[in-house]
């Protein structure tokens, strides 16, 4: 389905049934695909709502649009909120990876109607990131072409190898993304300090941190993050990379599935 917001058509992946509806937000460079294997892999039965982020997978500029379309952290929060209330959820919990992870950051410190949890997966830190400004021209052309999304695959996003399918999945969706969407985390959302805002999260949350993940790794979140979120549980994923949806689906989605199976049996307590 398509959900129209601000500009952009929000293309989303919407199936199945149960309560809470589990809502998946992929990665910088990534699409709703990212976590195909995850879901296939949940012990659970849920709803699964996944939606491509503005300027990724299929979620394009509308035809009518005539202004610019920004790209910013709380561009992204606003369509997920407007994806939640074009498929009227009351009952959800939210999954982010990476920039997902801190556009769920931002959107959860809002306490929006019906959040029910947060699952935060190798997500990027609250604060903004430290970095010189020849490292963030090299992350905007990390994904010009096929080439340079291998080696980043290769020397920064992963630490087991991903199938042939895998690799070729995340360098089309890499490739695809409009230039203001690949701009938009070296420049702008890597930037944002949220660290205020993320204090005022109140739902229960857990956070997956892979062991060797080279992007986000566990002594940063620990550093940065967990204060912010003292109530949060943490996981860690052994002998795995930052693209955790694709090396450990079925671990990731076992401590999903046990957290969501928690949250139920608090409602129905």
């Amino acid at each position: 389905m398509l959900v129209d917001s601000n500009g952009v058509r929000i293309h989303v992946e919407d199936q199945g049934t149960g309560a809470p509806a589990l809502v998946f937000l992929h990665y910088w460079g990534g699409s709703s695909r990212t976590w195909n294997a995850v879901v296939d892999a949940l012990p659970i039965t849920c709803r699964v709502v996944r939606p491509d982020l503005r300027g990724w997978g299929s979620s394009v500029t509308m035809p009518s649009w005539d202004r610019p379309v920004g790209c910013n952290l709380s561009d992204y929060a606003a369509d997920v909120a407007a994806v939640v209330s074009a498929l009227e959820l009351d009952n959800y919990v939210v999954i982010g990876h990476s920039m997902g992870g801190k556009i769920a950051q931002l959107l959860a410190s809002q306490r929006p109607s019906g959040l029910a949890g947060l699952v935060l997966v190798a997500p990027a830190p609250p604060g903004a990131l430290q970095m010189p400004e020849e490292a963030k021209a090299a992350m905007a052309s990390a994904y010009v072409s096929e080439a340079s999304v291998g080696l980043a695959i290769e020397h920064m996003l992963t630490s087991r190898p991903l199938s042939p399918e895998q690799r070729r999945q995340v360098i089309e969706d890499s490739l695809r993304g409009t230039a203001e969407a690949k701009a938009a985390w070296p420049q702008s959302i890597s930037q944002e300090d949220i660290t205020h805002q993320v204090q005022a999260i109140n739902v229960p949350t857990v956070v997956i941190a892979g062991e060797r993940d080279q992007v986000d790794s566990v002594a940063t979140l620990k550093a940065h993050l967990l204060p912010n979120i003292p109530h949060a549980d943490f996981h860690e994923l052994a002998g795995t990379g930052h693209l955790s949806p694709l090396e450990s689906p079925v671990e990731l989605a076992a401590i999903i599935g046990g957290f969501v199976s928690t949250l139920r049996s608090k409602l129905s307590a």
